[in-house]
Parts: C-alpha cells; structure tokens; sequence
C-alpha cells in the first residue's frame, strides 16, 4: 500500500517555500505522493475543517515538480466543473512533462453551491460536466486535438493539442456517492474514498469493481491525524493500527493529513509515522 500526505495548504500564513520543504521532506522520508486541495472562491475563510486550498493547486504543484524527484503530485481533489477543461487539459500535459509523468489529475464535482454561482457554473449539471471534461482531457492526451463532441464541448479535425504528454494523465476520482463510483469505473484511474473506514471503504470498492468490469482501478482512501482538532491525544501507535487496519483491507493507496502548518506538529507527525510504519525503508 502506497502512503501519501495531504500537503497544510489551509492557511494563508502557510508559505509555499514551507510546503516545498515539507513536500522534500515526505520524499525523504519515503512517502509515496503529494497532494494538494482546492477551492476557488469559498464563502467562508480558508482552514481544515472545511475549505483547503489557499494555493492554487496547479500552479503550486508546477513549483513542487521542480524542487522533487519520485513523489507523486496530485489534487485532492480539483472542482473540475468550475474550470475551462482545455486549460486544464493543457495544465495537466505540461504539468505531466515537467515531473516527468508523476502528475495525477484529481478531480470532484464540487459541493458547494456558493462557488457554482460565483463562478457563473450551472451547480445542477456539476457531475455531468465534470465526466464530459474529463473525457476531452482523455481525449486530447491521447490524440493531441479533434475532432471531439459532446453535450458540454464540440471541435472539429483542426483543433491541435499541445503538449501531448507521453503517456495520458492518470485521473482520480474523489467521493464515496454512487455518481462519483460510476465516474470512476467509466473514466478514472484512481478512486479516493474520503470519511470511510476501512469496512466501508472494502464495501465501496467492491462496489466499483462490480460497475467497471473488474477493470483495475487504483482504490484508496484519505485519513487524517490532528493532535490540535478532532484526534487530539491520538498517539502515533493508534494511527499507525489505523493504516495497519487500512493496509489488511487491500487499500492500494493511502493519504493522510497530518494537521495545521502551524507550529511543527504537521512535520513531527508526518516524521513519526514514517518511522512507526517503516515507511523510510521503501525510500
């Protein structure tokens, strides 16, 4: 099972040259992956408990591409509705070039109305746009322009696309509802539970494997560990039974947020699970 961090990206006070650092220290330490959230105009401030993501994740990840070597670099996850999918398909392809080929794309069709409105996207149709853009993102990676047509977007042969990456950006797929699952087995790569336990998440995923065939879908899911929010007294040898309990359930991929970038707590944390799991000896 491969293990992941949910880089502190909550605060406006969080530097990105900290992030930078924290992302080399999770690759020193043998983690496998990175990830970033998002929101784009939330109405509230940005923190943990409900809107991540001051950083525009993309462009913070290009920064991250360049100061790493083996980590994965991710979204957790991007509102794939609220965006124009040709830039984002042009974002994902130099984004893939740049890490080389470490770049998976995670996408969610968004929750918060608020957004939808100020961004002047229909909320309604979030979950079919967002699987028609990821089906043009798929598309231009593959074939590098048109013709392409859909409900959503239409272009014809003269269309060119570029970069073409060298291989298609791997898409993830985050949530638990039936929507996301379906979307999953139709055109993802990897599936991200998030507020599962391993029991359900075990549930979910036969479900996904049921809805695409047994096609080999990447499943995993998110946790978190915060001695300063809801798990405070938790001790590193109660999470390292929770991924130990995630791993007995096949998980292929776990990520985990380790709290506020305040302070050193996120990194004493992330540095004490590394060394509770083993995880250093994969490095």
């Amino acid at each position: 099972m491969q293990l992941h961090v949910i880089l502190p990206a909550e605060s406006p006070a969080t530097d990105i040259h900290e992030l930078a650092a924290l992302a080399q220290e999770a690759e020193r330490l043998g983690y496998d992956g990175v990830w970033l959230p998002d929101h784009l105009l939330p109405p509230g401030p940005y923190g943990p408990e409900k809107y991540g993501g001051v950083y525009e994740p993309l462009t913070a990840l290009a920064y991250l591409a360049a100061v790493t070597r083996r980590v994965t670099l991710g979204t957790s996850v991007l509102i794939l509705p609220l965006r124009d999918p040709l830039l984002v398909a042009r974002q994902a392809a130099t984004l893939a070039r740049m890490s080389g080929g470490r770049f998976v794309l995670g996408v969610g069709a968004g929750w918060e109305e608020y957004e939808f409105d100020a961004a002047g996207a229909d909320f309604a149709t979030r979950g079919a746009r967002t699987t028609s853009a990821l089906r043009l993102i798929r598309q231009l990676h593959e074939s590098g322009g048109g013709p392409y047509e859909d409900a959503f977007h239409s272009f014809d042969e003269r269309a060119v696309f570029q970069p073409v990456p060298e291989h298609p950006v791997p898409f993830l797929i985050g949530g638990n509802s039936n929507a996301a699952l379906r979307r999953t087995a139709q055109v993802g790569d990897w599936w991200q539970g998030v507020g599962l336990g391993p029991r359900e998440f075990a549930g979910h995923r036969a479900r996904l494997r049921e809805l695409s065939g047994g096609r080999e879908i990447r499943a995993g899911a998110r946790i978190g560990w915060d001695d300063d929010g809801r798990d405070v007294g938790r001790d590193v040898g109660e999470v390292r039974e929770e991924v130990e309990a995630w791993r007995a359930v096949e998980a292929d991929h776990l990520a985990v947020w380790f709290g506020s970038p305040e302070g050193d707590g996120f990194l004493r944390r992330m540095r004490a699970l590394a060394e509770a799991v083993g995880q250093g000896d994969r490095a």
